[in-house]
């Protein structure tokens, strides 16, 4: 059974006063190998590179606030040999987003039309949100977004959710928080939030129909 189904029970005779989305792989997809496999044609070594060099555990540092110059340093100095390309992390991460999470923008326009408040909590290193921020439009219509990066807090640490709470003036059972990372969406739960666990957008809109939130 989905995650999301699971969990629309949860609160469920409290009304949701705000929606809050997380981004990455809820909002837009992305994927890191994508950028190395332009630089490196051998699939072997991009294999290797993706699990040992530029990986997501070592990126995860820097969505913490870690110094992106102090990263790509230590990353150079621990494999020589690959300085271009640890380079291209710290200044080609666009490239990483292929794209929006297919329908999920869909519903982040109906919330809003329906006059819900939106906000988002994401993990996101502070130069590449302020990079990716200017190219989407579609956080215009949030109230405020969270990024872990500005405020050296990562999901699913409770303290990045009692922040976002305070900044957003609901409390927490009145919001439905909706992430794609099974973690994170338990840490909420356990701060009384209300959630779905993000496995597509055609679930999320099922649940958000059997919430009154869409129709």
């Amino acid at each position: 059974m989905r995650g999301g189904l699971v969990m629309s029970a949860i609160h469920e005779n409290h009304p949701v006063e705000a929606v809050v989305f997380d981004v990455g792989r809820v909002l837009v997809e992305w994927d890191m190998r994508l950028l190395f496999a332009k630089l490196i044609p051998e699939s072997d070594r991009l294999d290797w590179f993706c699990a040992n060099v530029v990986t997501e555990e070592w990126h995860f540092e820097h969505d913490a606030g870690r110094d992106l110059a102090e990263l790509v340093a230590e990353r150079k100095a621990a494999f020589p040999g690959n300085d271009h390309l640890i380079d291209a992390y710290a200044t080609r991460f666009l490239e990483t987003i292929p794209g929006n999470v297919p329908g999920s923008h869909e519903i982040v326009r109906e919330l809003s039309a329906r006059r819900m408040p939106l906000f988002a909590i994401t993990n996101f290193a502070s130069p590449f949100w302020r990079e990716y921020r200017a190219t989407e439009p579609l956080f215009d219509l949030f109230g405020d977004i969270v990024v872990s990066g500005d405020e050296k807090l990562v999901k699913p640490d409770a303290r990045i959710f009692d922040l976002a709470a305070s900044r957003f003036g609901h409390e927490p059972q009145a919001m439905l928080f909706i992430d794609d990372n099974a973690a994170n969406i338990a840490s909420a739960r356990d701060l009384g939030w209300q959630v779905h666990h993000f496995q597509g957008a055609p679930g999320l809109r099922a649940d958000l129909t059997a919430r009154g939130l869409l129709s």
